[in-house]
């Protein structure tokens, strides 16, 4: 890892695990690492393997309760809510060969080749992307077809584009997106993560209850990010900690990185 992404990892650790040792945030900080290669190394070999060898490396915490939520998904839709956590590319590709397609709400990598070369990726395994920009009229549409719309509720957003929740306790400029959906088209929102098994290439597929969409989109949001937050706390080894999650700050704040 070079120095800047070493940089950020660890402010982001600072921020988030106050009473952590260094030491201990160094750790969390290489296992991230070794995570998101790992990621890399199994999307190369989604090609290569067969339905039946990537089934294989997935259990189910409840798999008759969650194909029961995917079939009801049929009359109006489900939210995914997940984030960079584990292996969410496998996660999509995944649910395709269950015969449940994910349509995905995707921000475009700066590497045009890294982002041409994943986008086809992600369409041989049978994941539609939206556009996030343009998001919108896409997302309404894949729900109203009773697909399952996925949506990664982790990264920094602008001022312009976010609201302020809290993630770790300090205020994190949020896609409120995923709510004002649930809102609109009463589609239940379910967090759902394809976490690692310890050090190993297998994976645990976790779903949490679903969230109750009512209230505000503020509220919602700030719930859909404590589900969130959850899990990256208790697995904190399977998130992108060198992601800039907090920089955009609210008017007045100093910077953070």
């Amino acid at each position: 890892m070079d120095a800047r992404n070493r940089s950020v990892g660890l402010r982001n650790l600072a921020w988030a695990f106050p009473r952590l040792g260094e030491k201990r945030r160094r750790e969390i900080l290489l296992a991230s690492a070794r995570n998101l290669g790992r990621v890399a190394a199994e999307v190369c070999q989604i090609r290569r393997r067969g339905t039946e060898r990537l089934r294989s490396l997935v259990r189910f915490d409840d798999r008759g309760a969650w194909e029961r939520a995917l079939g009801r998904s049929r009359e109006r839709g489900l939210l995914a809510l997940t984030g960079h956590v584990g292996n969410w590319e496998f996660l999509h590709a995944f649910h395709a060969l269950l015969g449940f397609p994910v349509t995905l709400v995707h921000r475009p990598m700066r590497n045009p080749l890294v982002e041409r070369w994943i986008r086809e990726l992600r369409e041989e395994a049978g994941t539609s992307t939206l556009l996030k920009r343009n998001a919108a009229r896409g997302a309404i549409e894949a729900l109203r077809r009773g697909g399952i719309l996925a949506v990664a509720l982790d990264q920094n957003q602008t001022l312009s584009s976010g609201i302020f929740v809290r993630f770790f306790g300090k205020p994190a400029c949020t896609s409120p997106g995923l709510a004002r959906l649930a809102l609109r088209t009463g589609a239940p929102i379910y967090p759902v993560f394809l976490l690692r098994e310890e050090d190993s290439y297998h994976h645990r597929l976790f779903v949490g209850p679903p969230l109750p969409a009512d209230g505000d989109v503020l509220r919602l949001t700030q719930a859909c990010v404590d589900a969130l937050e959850e899990v990256v706390r208790t697995y904190p080894e399977q998130w992108i900690w060198f992601h800039k999650r907090w920089k955009t700050r609210p008017p007045g704040e100093e910077p953070v990185y």
